[in-house]
């Protein structure tokens, strides 16, 4: 019976073994279908129903396919330009050993050239960047008064970036990254699409004659030595590119000769996030490291945008022929291709080489330049330095992503002209009959059905694989094809429509993303066998059993140089963001703060919800960083957080902000932390609805209400923040209620005045957008701001972020711009706005000069310790046991204002703010609240005029005892009108009564006095 039931238990194992191979491989034997039967024989370049008003490249160069490719390159005056046309700008000579036209960030220049032969010209450009805010230079191109088409105003001009110094190790062993510099060197470049959709440069149309150039500046001034119209460019084959060598490669005798540079030894690159990173997930890592963190690649997350390149030098011992091979790893997207072209000493030497694709990998993969059929191509090095530089590019996949992005903004169009006859919910039960009220546009709804499936095959054939990417397209290529095929389902599939519209815009983002790491760039002899660099079962186990074993012994939680308890000036630092955050201020620390003070600081990564049981427990931190608004005075009434007006240098340091920033942090005359981050509302709004609407940008209440019927007549809304219990964002009401006048709290802030006039007008007005216009009260502004049935939002501004980085397939139809203001009787506009943020306090520790009775004593006594000595007697009930105490923590709150003072300064700000966006992106954008370091981040003149703007508008809500009742019985309040449909001035008397209840009760609690009925 036991050899019968073990039996039974293999036949299980064997089937379900069984059952689990085919599964994995009948897909095999039936490869994914192609859909070329779905558009073959269609002309796919024609457009049915609403289409852009712009024109696309692809457009330009159809509207001027017979024009020819002149040969002869055309040089432009660039010191001779129109000076009537021209502002903004002037010729400098000498200007770093060049005559140069240096334009200003609000600039324009205007130049006129002859052409001597009419065609498509390729343009290029020799500049150096002008010392300002380090961020990339954008420019608008006009031809003959006109941009020629999208992508034409948004041309991206590269700083050049290279380490500071050299690599430096802390206390623990492990790397300190060097800061990054920026080199002020000329370089050339062409014109070309800064989405990197188009691999190679612009080709832009002259008419023989004489033709006008503009260049109009949107972001940071440059100085132009060189304007040149070239033949378009045409790369030689790899055959060509033997021929023109000196030797031939078959004669080449040289051996044993090897070069290798490592990925994290760069020397120059195009943006100051593409600097030297560490790696401890993998065994082959070089160099190799479990335990410390050992700078030993480059690229990663921030090497994703085309255009972003790493040059690299190596000196090569001879004369001969190599082969170059690269230790790369793309194992950021499954299926994907992230594409790189390669240039050596400045120039792509064939074709071949301007796309090289790196497939997905989980490890790294062993590259070495090949052809189609694994043949390394051979390279004539001559003796001496060369350079190797590596520039992200879309390749193939570029002009796939630039279909799917003008299918998704053409998807938008077709969405918003059936919203407006059906909404956004359609009445399932009504016909709408849409056929014949657009039937142009469900006639678009097949052709781009039929678009998408052509999409989703070019996909494949550059990737080899259908992947997640591209599955949201085949979706909605289904669903457009039933459409088309049942006109009545699309009422009911209205609203998946708008969701699959949205997901192949997502995906299409993460297409855009050509993320690749470098471990090293290796050459060798064309004689030497190429070895192969790959990890293997072995290596691997090792490497897991070894980090395993050091994560008992290494501190993970502390960062870099770590610092024993006792140690003179030591303070102890925790943040409560993130890893990436906390990485980079320990670094800046490590590099900038302790060599210049001399004070050591140990930072420590912990959550939020750790840091009041630590500092009851009396072991808290000296400092904290990036801790909630509300802490400070809740601290501050348990007296166990320091009052910084101690510091004679606070009101210098508190200058940097504006009173609204810091506001919040003050309590009974003393202010208990510094400002970091300071962040307001704003309002987004879609240009291109706005336009075709003929509506202008409100700039008080009563406009955008005005506007509201003519919204809502086309089924478009608009987003306002509607409070909830779990994050009650009432900074808009409160922004009403500033603006009309009120206050939140009086003067003494042991009372709620919300209830006074202009705080039941404010509310009559919020709670009415909701009652007697019907905007929704949850919505997603992100989705519905990029399909267009949201055409104005009122939002954080650091939403800019998650908008240009989330939807680039309406750049360029939106902006932002101040918050709606109100109107007084005079027609001032107040644009009061409410603003919020993060801050970092010092924790008391023990006893110090504050806690003790100096009041008999002269002031010379005790107003500096610095070299006090205790003397008997002179403090009643002091011995030198606790006065040597006093004067620790003396020193210790010293160093810690130090510190502080140094982590809110503009330099330290900027700095971090820039670090921050080069790791993360731009979307991590960096809202501080010091005023100078917002001029110097990556927002162009115009954003910063706003943000400047906004900023001097804002308020800060003072935080009191029980100020935690007053957004939740404003919630209730809120909720209670909208739902209950209850009167709003009774309702806002009855739950100020309540609020001011608990104010009192928390005030009796601190025995603090009261307000009086």
């Amino acid at each position: 019976m036991v050899g019968i039931k073990i039996n039974k238990t293999l036949r299980n194992v064997l089937i379900a073994l069984v059952v689990i191979i085919l599964i994995f491989a009948i897909p095999s034997f039936f490869p994914d279908k192609d859909y070329h039967a779905k558009y073959d024989n269609y002309d796919l370049s024609t457009n049915v129903g609403a289409v852009s008003s712009t024109r696309t490249y692809s457009e330009y160069l159809k509207e001027h396919s017979s024009a020819k490719n002149p040969k002869n390159e055309v040089s432009v005056d660039v010191l001779n330009f129109v000076e009537e046309k021209s502002t903004g700008t002037r010729v400098e000579k000498n200007y770093k050993g060049k005559d140069v036209v240096i334009t200003d960030e609000e600039s324009s220049v205007t130049w006129i050239v002859d052409v001597p032969e009419a065609g498509f010209y390729n343009i290029s450009m020799e500049y150096v960047a002008v010392p300002s805010r380090n961020v990339n230079m954008e420019r608008i191109l006009y031809v003959n008064g006109e941009m020629p088409f999208t992508g034409a105003d948004t041309l991206a001009f590269y700083r050049l970036w290279k380490d500071g110094g050299p690599v430096k190790y802390d206390n623990r062993g492990n790397s300190i990254r060097p800061t990054q510099v920026e080199v002020f060197d000329y370089q050339s470049v062409y014109f070309k699409s800064d989405l990197g959709y188009e691999v190679d440069p612009y080709k832009v149309f002259f008419n023989k004659g004489e033709n006008e150039i503009t260049l109009e500046a949107t972001s940071e001034p440059m100085a132009i030595s060189g304007i040149k119209l070239c033949p378009v460019v045409v790369y030689k084959t790899y055959e060509q590119y033997l021929a023109k060598q000196k030797s031939n490669p078959d004669s080449y005798t040289g051996k044993d000769i090897t070069v290798k540079i490592q990925g994290e030894d760069s020397v120059v690159r195009s943006d100051p996030s593409l600097f030297a990173r560490y790696d401890r997930s993998s065994a082959i890592t070089e160099p190799y490291s479990t335990k410390q963190t050992i700078l030993n690649y480059t690229g990663g997350d921030s090497w994703k945008i085309p255009g972003q390149w790493i040059e690299w030098e190596l000196e090569v011992p001879e004369d001969g022929w190599y082969t170059i091979s690269l230790k790369a790893r793309q194992f950021f997207q499954r299926g994907y291709v992230a594409c790189r072209s390669v240039y050596i000493d400045d120039e792509i030497p064939f074709d071949a080489l301007k796309s090289v694709g790196f497939k997905y990998d989980s490890d790294w993969q062993y590259a070495t330049l090949s052809d189609a059929e694994k043949k390394p191509y051979k390279f004539y090095l001559s003796k001496g330095k060369h350079s190797i530089k590596l520039e992200a590019t879309l390749g193939e996949i570029g002009q796939v992503i630039q279909q799917v992005q003008d299918s998704v903004y053409r998807l938008n169009l077709i969405y918003r002209t059936i919203l407006v006859l059906t909404g956004e919910h359609p009445d399932l039960n009504r016909d709408y009959e849409i056929q014949k009220v657009y039937p142009d546009e469900v006639a678009a709804m097949m052709l781009e059905s039929r678009r998408l499936y052509k999409l989703i095959d070019d996909f494949v054939a550059i990737t080899g694989e259908k992947s997640n990417q591209i599955s949201p397209a085949e979706v909605l290529a289904v669903q457009l094809e039933q459409f088309y095929k049942h006109p009545d389902r699309i009422t009911k599939g209205f609203a998946s429509f708008k969701d699959n519209t949205t997901t192949l815009a997502s995906s299409m983002l993460s297409m855009t993303e050509t993320k690749l790491d470098i471990d090293y760039i290796q050459l060798q002899s064309i004689n030497d066998k190429i070895k192969v660099d790959r990890s293997n079962f072995f290596k691997n186990v090792g490497h897991e059993i070894t980090s395993f074993v050091n994560s008992y012994f290494y501190d993970s939680s502390s960062l870099g140089s770590v610092y024993k308890e006792g140690s003179d000036h030591l303070i102890e630092v925790w943040i409560v963001t993130g890893r990436d955050q906390s990485q980079v201020l320990k670094n800046m620390i490590d590099d900038s703060f302790t060599p210049i003070s001399g004070i050591n600081v140990n930072v420590k990564l912990i959550k939020v919800e750790s840091l009041l049981n630590a500092v009851v427990a009396g072991n808290g931190p000296d400092v904290v960083i990036s801790t909630y608004q509300s802490h400070p005075v809740d601290y501050a009434l348990r007296n166990a957080n320091v009052n910084l007006r101690r510091f004679k240098d606070c009101d210098e340091v508190l200058s940097w902000f504006m009173p609204s920033a810091y506001k919040p942090y003050e309590y009974n005359g003393g202010i208990y932390a510094l400002p970091e981050q300071q962040t307001f509302n704003l309002m987004f709004y879609r240009k291109d609805i706005l336009e075709q609407l003929n509506l202008k940008v409100p700039e008080t209440w009563e406009e955008l209400i005005e506007i509201l019927p003519t919204l809502q007549g086309n089924n478009i809304t608009i987003g306002v923040p509607y409070p909830n219990i779990i994050t009650p964002d009432m900074t808009t009401f409160y922004s009403m209620v500033y603006q009309a006048g009120g206050q939140i709290y009086n003067k003494e802030g042991n009372k709620s005045v919300i209830d006074s006039e202009p705080g039941v007008a404010a509310f009559k007005t919020y709670t009415g957008l909701y009652n007697s216009y019907g905007i929704p009260t949850v919505y997603d502004f992100m989705s519905r701001f990029r399909t267009g049935d949201m055409a104005i939002g009122i939002a954080n501004y650091t939403t800019y972020n998650t908008i240009v980085v989330g939807a680039p397939e309406i750049r360029g139809l939106w902006d932002f711009t101040y918050l709606p203001g109100t109107k007084d009787e005079k027609g001032n506009i107040d644009r009061s706005n409410i603003s919020g943020g993060v801050c970092t306090m010092m924790i008391k520790k023990g006893i110090d000069l504050d806690d003790l009775d100096l009041s008999n004593l002269p002031e010379l006594a005790y107003s500096d310790n610095n070299g006090k000595t205790f003397e008997e007697g002179v403090i009643p009930g002091i011995d030198e046991k606790t006065w040597n105490e006093v004067m620790r923590n003396e020193t210790r709150m010293a160093d810690s204002w130090e510190f502080m003072r140094w982590w809110v300064s503009a330099d330290t700000q900027v700095r971090f703010g820039r670090e921050m966006e080069a790791l993360l992106g731009a979307s991590a954008r960096y809202a501080t609240a010091n005023r100078e370091a917002l001029r110097q981040l990556s927002w162009n003149s115009r954003q910063i005029k706003v943000l400047e703007d906004s900023m001097q508008e804002t308020v800060g809500v003072p935080e009191v005892p029980g100020s935690y009742y007053t957004p939740r019985h404003i919630v209730n309040g809120t909720r209670r009108v909208i739902n209950e449909k209850d009167d709003a001035r009774e309702t806002l008397i009855d739950y100020t009564r309540k609020i001011n209840e608990e104010l009192t009760r928390k005030r009796q609690e601190f025995n603090l006095p009261v307000a009086e009925d």
